[in-house]
């Protein structure tokens, strides 16, 4: 490949040219290495305007999946735009749409109250959801450590991070663009005991 870069110095033009060489010919130092790729960072924006008195488990839900993945960012969306994933607040059993969500998709998380009522954590609620909509299937039963146990891990189970395993295979449902044009599943997951 070859790139050319035009640039003035003292009033005179001159050309720089610079080959890069395959990435196998790079030099013994760096051929060793496994290559780093910039992959894009698949942004989804999420419409909570209907899920009065979960504010606060939103906001950190949302927190916790954008601190532990790097190529899915989930963001708050303007009010009158479009978004993606639709939260509501609902009476029954939380629920999510299957993903993984992409761009100009649709999912849909129900944070239902019922689930508040008998101890479950509203905060844990909200990751465990939304990790449906980034492509996670239940993982039950399961322990308080795996974010998709969701209601197996019992009453007194706070953690809303995704594990290590859970992380992977979000990073690994959007890390390419091709990828990215993959259909959401659509089923509808219930988190009910």
């Amino acid at each position: 490949m070859f790139r050319s870069t035009w640039f003035a110095a003292a009033g005179t033009a001159a050309v720089i040219t610079m080959i890069a060489a395959p990435a196998g010919h790079a030099g013994s130092a760096s051929s060793t290495a496994a290559p780093k790729s910039a992959s894009a960072v698949t942004t989804l924006y999420y419409d909570d305007s209907r899920a009065a008195g979960w504010e606060a488990a939103i906001t950190a839900g949302v927190a916790s999946w954008n601190t532990n993945v790097t190529n899915v960012k989930l963001v708050k969306a303007q009010p009158g735009t479009r978004a993606q994933i639709q939260i509501i607040a609902t009476t029954g059993w939380p629920q999510a749409t299957l993903g993984p969500v992409r761009p100009g998709g649709q999912g849909r998380v129900e944070l239902g109250s019922q689930a508040v009522a008998q101890g479950h954590d509203k905060t844990r609620i909200v990751a465990h959801e939304l990790g449906h909509n980034l492509g996670l299937p239940d993982t039950k039963p399961g322990p308080c450590s795996q974010l998709m146990s969701g209601s197996s891990a019992g009453i007194s189970c706070k953690n809303a991070v995704p594990n290590a395993t859970e992380r992977y295979r979000v990073e690994s449902a959007y890390a390419t663009r091709t990828a990215a044009q993959t259909p959401t599943d659509g089923r509808v997951l219930i988190d009910a005991p």
